[in-house]
């Protein structure tokens, strides 16, 4: 599955779940590389009873409005919450601090550096 799956960077990714003999594998592959897990059918529910619980609390809170993330779990797409429109278009951290580089709806780019934990209110969250 490659549709609505991302890297850290917005950069298209790939999941792929199949069975293993008495295991599930989950395998993610992006261009920073690729990760391979193989857990029991037990564990799998878990994992999937996780993303399901999740994805729940991801829509909720989308269709609530507004959220506060930390500057360093900022994504690409996330809108701030702010008179003019704001988009992240990259995050970088660096130690404690989160370098965030923003777009306007005029569609001018600059990057601003934050304390990473700094709370940021945003209008829209990111899928």
């Amino acid at each position: 599955m490659t549709s609505g799956v991302e890297d850290r960077d917005g950069r298209p990714a790939m999941l792929e779940v199949a069975s293993a003999g008495p295991g599930v594998e989950v395998r993610a592959a992006a261009r920073s590389g690729e990760l391979s897990l193989v857990c029991t059918p037990d564990r799998a529910r878990e994992l999937a009873t996780a993303l399901v619980r999740a994805a729940d609390e991801a829509e909720c809170a989308h269709a609530s409005g507004p959220v506060t993330v930390a500057a360093r779990e900022l994504r690409r797409g996330d809108v701030r919450d702010d008179d003019r429109a704001m988009t992240v278009q990259g995050v970088r951290v660096d130690g404690a601090t989160a370098h965030i580089t923003w777009r306007s709806g005029a569609g001018r780019s600059w990057t601003q550096a934050y304390d990473a934990d700094a709370a940021i209110a945003l209008r829209k969250r990111a899928a």
